[in-house]
């Protein structure tokens, strides 16, 4: 195709999208990805920490050009305030940089956009700007943030529930706006679909689910210190450990479910892999059996040492990395049905659900004790996840919401991107 026939696309994300090492940053990353074989992409986004050099050049071998504009400090909970005073969200609070406003009315004076895309709610009201009037915008909401916030305020109590209750109830207008003006909104599942039908039922709202790197994720033989893991009776939980639905979800496990199984198996382990634990974490070093891993190169290691994965999250939006790297591997997963609600992996062929503490109890057990239905698990998660969760079929139907081919057209040079590990 002439480059001059190539669509502009404007990508807007709330966060920078490399290196893919968590939730959101993963899928925008291999959005972005897929976009750059179709299309001139023109990306700007926030950063909320330092970006180092080889970060902007990995983002350039897909992009026209990049914008990163910081946003931190002090001013940003200035914004935050003055956004929640106005009837505004928290959300939206963060994220407003008046710089960004100031790219994104140079590069529409200088490019006629063919469509644009933003990756939360939180900043599609850029695309609202006078400058981009007439073109049409998708917002990949990804998960329905307001639901996660009724989800947060129904685990609090007194002024933080109020507050969580408040960012929902706000977060849930901005939602329902965004489909009176945008082209179209995406989100990850069909179970995210139904909430948001719920309260706006005639919007443009379509499922895209999420994929996972399978040549990456692959299931590899245990080497080195994870081969001695793997022969231990040991459950390995992966995630930004920062993340308050990551929190929750490992103090709710060490707690609830732990100490009893190291009652019946007092010689098993608990690894925590994962980016920041803040201090609710770090204390659960101090249990028996509980080893604090923290933030490493690379999850693999862990993942095929480990004799089995666990996601108990009790509170979960959207779909879960975590569960779809874990399957990739053909690791035996067994994950709340929280966890599970965006998948269409079904327990006790592809994977364990458990609820109870009893529930967790048991399958533990039983895998620990069963290692034929270890590996038929592992096998059968591992094709689940070739079948339904490749990126380049999942992200398809981007393609005509963009008005873009469906193929690509374009050869890009990879980055090293297979050298990191997204840790969920």
């Amino acid at each position: 195709m002439p480059a001059s026939s190539l669509s502009n696309v404007l990508f807007l994300a709330h966060r920078v999208p490399y290196p893919p090492d968590k939730g959101d940053r993963i899928r925008t990353f291999h959005l972005l990805r897929f976009l750059s074989q179709r299309a001139r992409v023109h990306l700007a986004c926030l950063a909320d920490e330092p970006v180092p050099d080889d970060t902007l050049l990995s983002l350039k071998r897909y992009c026209e050009r990049v914008a990163i504009v910081p946003v931190g400090g002090w001013s940003r909970w200035f914004r935050v305030c003055f956004s929640l005073v106005r009837g505004g969200t928290a959300s939206e609070g963060a994220f407003y940089v008046p710089e960004l406003w100031g790219v994104l009315c140079r590069w529409a004076n200088e490019t006629r956009f063919d469509v644009s895309v933003a990756s939360a709610s939180s900043i599609a009201s850029y695309l609202r700007l006078e400058e981009l009037r007439g073109v049409p915008a998708v917002i990949d909401l990804m998960d329905v943030d307001s639901q996660k916030w009724f989800d947060y305020a129904a685990s609090r109590r007194g002024a933080r529930a109020w507050l969580y209750r408040t960012e929902g109830r706000r977060l849930r207008r901005l939602e329902q706006s965004i489909s009176d003006w945008a082209h179209a909104v995406t989100l990850v599942g069909e179970a995210e679909v139904a909430i948001y039908r719920r309260f706006c039922p005639c919007g443009p709202v379509q499922a895209i689910t999420n994929g996972v790197d399978l040549d990456y994720f692959q299931p590899t033989p245990p080497v080195g210190p994870a081969s001695r893991r793997s022969e231990e009776p040991s459950c390995v939980f992966v995630g930004a450990l920062d993340y308050l639905p990551n929190v929750e979800g490992s103090l709710w496990f060490c707690r609830k479910v732990w100490p009893e199984v190291r009652r019946r198996r007092p010689e098993a382990k608990l690894y925590l892999v994962g980016r920041r634990p803040n201090p609710a974490v770090q204390r659960l070093a101090g249990l028996p059996g509980v080893e604090l891993v923290g933030q490493v190169p690379d999850v693999r290691p862990y993942l095929a040492g480990g004799a089995l994965t666990v996601v108990p999250l009790q509170i979960a939006r959207g779909v879960q990395n975590k569960v779809l790297e874990s399957l990739a591997m053909a690791r035996p997963t067994i994950a709340s049905p929280q966890a599970l609600a965006g998948l269409n992996a079904q327990p006790g062929a592809h994977l364990l659900q458990a609820s109870s503490p009893e529930e967790w109890l048991q399958t533990i057990l039983a895998l620990f004790d069963d290692p034929t239905l270890a590996q038929r698990l592992g096998e059968a998660g591992r094709r689940y996840a070739e079948e339904h969760h490749c990126w380049e079929r999942c992200l398809q139907s981007f393609a005509p919401l963009l008005g873009l081919p469906a193929e690509p057209v374009l050869s890009r040079r990879q980055d090293a991107f297979h050298l990191l590990a997204p840790i969920g």
